[in-house]
């Protein structure tokens, strides 16, 4: 894992105190959950507090880990509704680091995954939670990125079949094919592509863990965080991700429902309370999401894989280690398909 030096805490200082930003040298520790960019709180003697993001070590999967482009999306964000931190200062290549990075403002809340924190844990509040993160899908999705000036942020033209098909290409092998494990549920995606339901700003990560909520009742967002993988797109994949990432139920998991499982205790609503309140709220048509659900296991899996192959090399994330991680979202991709899954995707 990678950590700040000495000289790179300087130069850190240095560029912060440039920008009135703190006073005299700074600390950093690492903070959040997440297993790709990688994010530091940094404080002054002052008490000046915010938050770094930088991308992982490299190497670093063609346009993805895009600290810039982060930013500026979180900047177009502010002031539509949706909550989002403030970007304080944005460093390029070379600046403090050998890549780019990003400032932004700390935010007073609760991250959780595993255990709804006390001061949150009553029926009524969980719900209230819960509604609040679909409530900040949707208010996402409503927002006019062409206003924003996003115009060049993403294709959302044919997006299905071009997602589907650049997962698919991170985990290829050198005659264009997917792994043996992969090739059923491609099989299926590829012979199933729907049309676009719209075209909206997609968050593309969006779960319990990259939410911050407020410490106190009544449930609701404070900041939507890890913009990595922010794209325009079909909203209908932001759905599904969101609702394949909320655990429900003693069946199988996947590794992003391992995120989530305070999302299992008593008062959180189910996955189709959620989907009709923000079909309500948006007046989007969700009898299509079984295929955009399967796409999100599919792609979790391509993902996956390639942070494995990186972590056998040595270079990436010890967490990606375990090979099962990947075949767990392939079984849940051929669950959503509707075919049982073979011995290689099981």
């Amino acid at each position: 894992m990678w950590s700040w030096g000495e000289d790179a805490l300087a130069r850190l200082a240095t560029f912060l105190g440039d920008r009135d930003l703190v006073s005299g040298p700074v600390a950093a520790r690492p903070i959040g959950d997440g297993h790709a960019n990688l994010t530091f709180l940094v404080t002054d003697d002052a008490g000046r507090a915010m938050v770094v993001r930088r991308p992982p070590p490299p190497p670093i999967p063609r346009g993805a880990n895009d600290m810039l482009r982060e930013a500026r999306l979180i900047e177009a964000l502010a002031g539509t509704g949706v909550p989002v931190p403030a970007v304080l200062a944005v460093g390029q290549e070379g600046d403090v680091l050998d890549v780019p990075f990003y400032v932004m403002s700390y935010m007073k809340g609760v991250v959780f995954t595993d255990a709804t924190p006390p001061a949150l844990a009553t029926p009524p509040v969980r719900r209230e939670l819960a509604e609040a993160l679909i409530d900040t899908l949707a208010a996402l999705h409503a927002v006019d990125w062409r206003a924003r000036g996003l115009e060049d942020f993403g294709r959302p033209e044919d997006f299905n079949a071009r997602h589907l098909a650049r997962m698919t290409r991170l985990v290829a092998g050198e005659d264009g094919a997917p792994p043996p494990a992969f090739a059923p549920l491609a099989e299926w995606l590829t012979s199933n592509v729907p049309a676009e339901s719209g075209a909206a700003i997609l968050h593309n990560d969006f779960r319990l863990g990259n939410v911050m909520l407020a410490a106190a009742p009544p449930g609701r967002v404070e900041a939507v965080l890890d913009w990595e993988l922010a794209t325009i797109g079909d909203p209908l994949l932001d759905v599904a991700y969101f609702l394949a990432s909320y655990p429900q139920g003693d069946g199988p998991r996947t590794p992003t429902e391992d995120l989530a499982t305070a999302l299992l205790e008593d008062g959180y609503p189910t996955r189709e309370e959620l989907a009709e309140r923000y079909a309500r709220a948006t007046g989007r048509d969700l009898s299509g999401l079984r295929w955009h659900t399967a796409l999100v296991q599919y792609k979790l899996a391509a993902l996956y894989e390639h942070s494995h192959r990186r972590a056998v090399a040595g270079v990436g994330d010890p967490y990606y280690a375990d090979a099962e991680l990947v075949a767990r979202f392939l079984a849940a991709g051929a669950r959503a398909a509707g075919y049982a899954p073979t011995a290689a995707s099981a």
